[in-house]
C-alpha cells in the first residue's frame, strides 16, 4: 500500500465553477457599463449597470423596495408552500391509487394543459386584485411540476423491490411508507426545483397584472414609465431570488439522491 498522501486541491481546482462563473458575470457587466459611459446605449430604452445600482440604494434607503419584497416574498412562501404539499398529496394518490389516477387524470390532463396566464383574468374576479390572487396564482403555477413529478415518481418504483417486499409479506402501507415514498422523494424535490421557478414567474406575473405593489409592480411601472433602472432592480431581484432558490432546491435534492443506486 501507498503511504502517499492524497494531493490537496489548490483555491483555483477548488472553486474553478465559481471563478468562471463570476468571471464570465463580471465581464459582462463591464463592457456594459463601458458602453453605458460611452453614450452607446440610449437611456431611453436601457440603463448601465452604475444606474441600476444607484436606483437600487434609492429604492431601497428612501423608496418602496423593502415593502415590495416583502409583499412578493409573503405571496411566493404562501403560495409555493400550497402547491407543494398538496402537489404531493394529490400526486402520491394520483400514482399510488390505480382508480383515483383514472378519475383524475382527464380533469389534471386538462388543467395541466390551459395556459395558467390565460386564467389570470379569472382568478382576479374570483379573488380580486388584494395579495390572495397573487398567492392563488403562484399556487397553480408551482402545483402542477410538483404534481406531475410526484405522480411520475410513484409510478417509477423498482418493481424487483415490490416483489421483494411482498415476498415478505410485508402489509401495503409498509410497502408504501418503507418502499413507495423513499422511492418517489427524488423525483417529489425534481418537481420542487421546477416549482420554484414557475412559482417566481407566477408572483411577477400576477404583481404586473393586477397590483399595486411588489417586485412584478416595479417591473411594470418602470417599463410603463421609461424608469428602466427601475425596471431593472426588479429584474436583478427575481433572477437573484431565483438563482438562490434554485440552487437551494438543488442542493436538497443531491442530498436526499445519494441513497439511490447509479443504474
Amino acid at each position: 500500500m501507498s503511504d502517499e498522501a492524497p494531493r490537496q486541491q489548490s483555491f483555483y481546482e477548488k472553486y474553478e465553477a465559481a471563478i468562471w462563473g463570476f468571471g464570465s458575470i463580471g465581464l459582462i457587466l463591464g463592457i456594459w457599463e463601458a458602453a453605458w459611459d460611452a453614450k452607446m446605449i440610449s437611456p431611453l430604452f436601457f440603463s448601465g449597470p452604475s444606474a441600476i445600482a444607484k436606483q437600487a440604494i434609492y429604492a431601497w434607503t428612501q423608496g418602496n423596495l423593502k415593502g415590495d419584497l416583502v409583499y412578493s416574498g409573503t405571496n411566493f412562501t404562501l403560495g409555493f408552500l400550497a402547491a407543494a404539499i398538496a402537489g404531493v398529496v394529490v400526486g402520491i394518490l394520483v400514482g399510488w391509487y390505480k382508480k383515483v389516477r383514472m378519475l383524475a387524470d382527464p380533469i389534471l390532463n386538462a388543467l395541466y394543459a390551459t395556459p395558467r396566464v390565460a386564467m389570470i383574468p379569472l382568478i382576479l374576479m374570483w379573488f380580486g386584485i388584494g395579495m390572495w390572487s397573487k398567492v392563488f396564482i403562484v399556487f397553480i403555477s408551482a402545483f402542477f411540476p410538483v404534481l406531475v413529478n410526484t405522480v411520475g415518481g410513484m409510478r417509477a418504483i423498482d418493481r424487483d423491490l415490490l416483489r421483494a417486499a411482498r415476498a415478505f409479506c410485508a402489509s401495503d402501507w409498509q410497502i408504501f411508507k418503507t418502499v413507495a415514498i423513499p422511492g418517489a422523494v427524488p423525483f417529489i424535490l425534481t418537481g420542487i426545483r421546477q416549482g420554484v421557478a414557475l412559482g417566481l414567474i407566477g408572483v411577477v406575473v400576477g404583481e404586473m397584472f393586477g397590483g399595486s405593489q411588489g417586485v412584478g409592480f416595479m417591473v411594470a411601472y418602470g417599463g410603463q414609465t421609461f424608469a428602466t433602472d427601475t425596471l431593472f432592480v426588479g429584474v436583478f431581484i427575481i433572477a437573484l431570488a431565483g438563482i438562490v432558490l434554485t440552487w437551494l432546491a438543488e442542493r436538497l435534492e443531491r442530498r436526499f439522491s445519494q441513497w439511490r443506486p447509479e443504474r
